[in-house]
């Protein structure tokens, strides 16, 4: 095998003790901005211990993520939660940081649908926060409608802030020449819009992000074969069982059960795939770091997400 010039360097230099992160190219990854339910960690009126520990520090956020392509200085944001403002502080790229201060923060917004925690966020980059240009906007046609006709988000269509960008369903697009989408509809409670999944494909690994759905059994699909066909996968995994809200049955606000679901998901993630839970109720054990929830589910192979984790794409 004949070496080229510039990798024959590459392992002289790496021999001599030049540290190969010289020769690494940024490449594009997910950074986890936040992994707990719409109602944050702690919730209003919540003073459990969970709570409280969480007042406490350090902070917890609204289920989220960011797409960052650190060459070509790109930011995309999934989900807009309530807590945006500190979960852009999360985004350490220094690009980043001048683009936002010059009030230009994003290249694209993906919205998943409308509950509060998933779009609430949209507000802070408005008029009276930080008053962004136009900016493409990725989400289903309903959600789309809910933004355009209802206010104050109603204005930031007129402002030209959200531009929509529309995108056929579970087709793979090129978003700006750097990752692909498909949008994947789910089945989860349609007071305002539908709800849609993401998968995110770049050049070294697939991303499925579905933070919300009713249950697996409803999915038009198998679950077990979306999840096989990806690297990495973020999950909803609001309850861990279905006794955690006292006075309200969990048939009000339905979500598969982590157990269930790794049930559902053991072969899969015993072959290769990572999966991870997000959305998190604030009543969800799998909360307490190193409790008897998260090491049962480390030790059957799973994980659940943390806030700054970064996925490479």
């Amino acid at each position: 095998m004949t070496l080229s010039r510039r990798a024959f360097l590459g392992s002289t230099l790496l021999a001599g003790g030049v540290p190969s992160s010289l020769f690494r190219q940024p490449m594009p990854y997910a950074l986890v901005l936040g992994v707990v339910q719409d109602g944050g960690l702690p919730q209003a009126g919540c003073y459990s211990e969970r709570c409280e520990r969480a007042r406490l520090g350090p902070p917890r956020y609204v289920a989220s993520l960011a797409i960052v392509v650190p060459e070509a200085e790109r930011f995309y944001l999934v989900d807009a939660s309530p807590d945006l403002a500190a979960q852009m502080d999360l985004i350490d790229e220094p690009a980043f940081r001048r683009r936002a201060s010059a009030r230009d923060p994003f290249d694209g917004i993906f919205l998943t649908h409308a509950h509060i925690g998933h779009y609430l966020g949209l507000a802070f980059l408005g008029r009276e926060g930080l008053g962004m240009g136009p900016t493409p906007c990725y989400c289903s046609r309903s959600m789309e409608r809910f933004l355009t006709d209802n206010g104050p988000w109603s204005l930031m269509v007129e402002e030209g802030r959200l531009d929509f960008v529309r995108i056929p369903l579970d087709r793979w697009t090129s978003v700006d020449g750097v990752f692909e989408v498909r949008m994947v509809p789910v089945p989860h409670r349609p007071e305002f819009s539908d709800t849609v999944a993401y998968l995110f494909r770049g050049s070294r690994q697939t991303l499925l992000y579905v933070p919300d759905i009713d249950s697996w059994e409803e999915w038009d699909r198998r679950v077990e074969d979306e999840v096989a066909g990806v690297d990495v996968a973020l999950i909803d995994g609001t309850f861990y069982s279905g006794d955690e809200i006292p006075g309200r049955s969990v048939e009000d606000v339905p979500h598969p059960l982590i157990p269930h679901s790794m049930d559902l998901l053991q072969d899969v993630a015993r072959t290769g795939s990572r999966v991870l839970f997000t959305h998190l109720n604030n009543t969800n054990p799998a909360l307490d770091r190193g409790g008897a929830a998260e090491r049962e589910i480390e030790r059957r192979g799973f994980e659940v997400a943390r806030e700054g984790l970064r996925i490479p794409l």
